[in-house]
């Protein structure tokens, strides 16, 4: 059983930077995708970052390409989202999950473990 634990949201103004990360435990971090998720209120979850096992592949949504970066450091057991030049639509509830899936790996069903979350807004 992996548990997930996220943090670094808070309240920026557009145009800043924030730097989500996510602290894994009670399992084999390498073994895992990790993938970045977000949920704004009265919105379905919606994928926004994945990393594979080694970092190697990395895949975003179009929204967020050019301002967010994912990475991983399998020696911490920590993945991380920085996020830059922050809009006002970014404004979401954002949760980390891990997966043993390798296709289909922007989906969320395909993830096995979730985080509680952490809140991100972004005033404009």
């Amino acid at each position: 059983q992996v548990q997930l634990v996220e943090s670094g949201g808070g309240l920026v103004q557009a145009g800043g930077s924030l730097r989500l990360s996510c602290a894994a435990s009670g399992g084999t971090f390498s073994a895992y995708r990790m993938g970045w998720f977000r949920q704004a209120p009265g919105k379905e979850r919606e994928f926004v970052a994945t990393i594979s096992r080694t970092g190697g592949r990395i895949s975003y949504t179009d929204s967020v390409k050019g301002r967010f970066i994912i990475s991983r450091d399998n020696a911490v057991n920590t993945v991380y989202l920085q996020m830059n030049s922050l809009k006002s639509e970014d404004t979401a509830v954002y949760y980390c999950a891990a997966a043993s899936a390798t296709v289909e790996v922007t989906s969320s069903y395909r993830y096995d473990y979730w985080g509680q979350g952490t809140q991100v807004t972004v005033s404009s």
